[in-house]
């Protein structure tokens, strides 16, 4: 590390902690607009709030269909997905928010105006409102029942509230600022994006117990070495994931797969601000009141 930005990290620590502050209370004020704006705090896919998704299985040009649709349905919320095989466009996917069965075949007469359709080309898969809720419902107590549970283990590791909170603060605030961005993106959440926050809470916890392990539990050399040890070993397991992560994001076409990327790539940008600063200055703050280390 150079030396003016060591002596700078070591010094400002609390400066630093406040700055991580500042980027959470930013983080939930965008979460909150976007609640006042939309009436909810993400944007939903098909599959957690309900609607249909029209399966198309003729190769066609996505942009000028789409941009034909919303033409013709202005209000409707729209999104269309490629579908591939081996790299080429096979159909594609059109996500609605239409539930009525009327209005669906309105909506395909519509379509063949634009693409020539006989009913074998295509399929139509309607998820009712009700059990786009219920999944959406259910994947907010799986959340939360995973926060809890994570809670409990970090605590009975370390015996202490302040380490045990710090982790928690870390991996909460990890997950605010991702979802943050992830609304900024416009991209809608559906349960793959789920999968990719659940999986992100281990990532950040992982990194998180590996530097209070060594903070706390470690007497060799001084606190900061023991930082800059957990440091290195930290950035090269989020660099793995993160090589994995871009791997996937350039040489997979499925947009399922492309969602959980995504998300993984914020979350593995965010963990080190929340990790290396955050975190690491609120365990510092612990160990000068606890035990007058520096």
């Amino acid at each position: 590390m150079f030396p003016k930005l060591k002596a700078w990290y070591e010094k400002t620590y609390r400066a630093q902690l406040v700055f991580t502050i500042v980027l959470v209370i930013l983080a939930v004020i965008q979460i909150g607009v976007q609640y006042s704006v939309t009436g909810d705090f993400i944007h939903r896919g098909v599959s957690l709030k309900g609607g249909s998704t029209i399966t198309i299985n003729t190769p066609t040009a996505p942009a000028d269909i789409e941009s034909f649709l919303h033409n013709k349905f202005p209000r409707a919320d729209l999104g269309l997905r490629t579908l591939t095989t081996a790299g080429k466009v096979v159909g594609i996917a059109i996500d609605t928010d239409l539930q009525d069965p009327q209005e669906i075949d309105i909506f395909m007469q519509t379509v063949k105006e634009k693409i020539p359709l006989e009913k074998k080309d295509y399929s139509i898969e309607i998820i009712g409102s009700s059990l786009g809720h219920s999944f959406f419902r259910q994947t907010l107590t799986a959340l939360a029942v995973a926060f809890i549970l994570m809670g409990i283990v970090v605590f009975m590791y370390f015996r202490s509230i302040g380490p045990s909170m710090a982790v928690i603060a870390a991996a909460i605030s990890d997950m605010v600022i991702t979802l943050a961005i992830f609304n900024l993106t416009g991209l809608k959440l559906n349960t793959a994006g789920v999968a990719a926050f659940l999986m992100l809470i281990g990532y950040s916890v992982d990194t998180d117990i590996l530097l209070s392990t060594r903070m706390l539990k470690r007497t060799d050399g001084t606190v900061m070495d023991r930082v800059y040890s957990s440091i290195k070993t930290g950035l090269t397991m989020s660099a793995t994931t993160f090589a994995a992560v871009i791997v996937a994001l350039i040489f997979v076409h499925s947009d399922v797969i492309r969602q959980i990327m995504i998300i993984l790539l914020i979350g593995l940008l965010v963990d080190p601000i929340m990790t290396w600063i955050q975190n690491v200055a609120i365990l510092r703050i612990y160990l000068e009141k606890k035990h007058g280390q520096h």
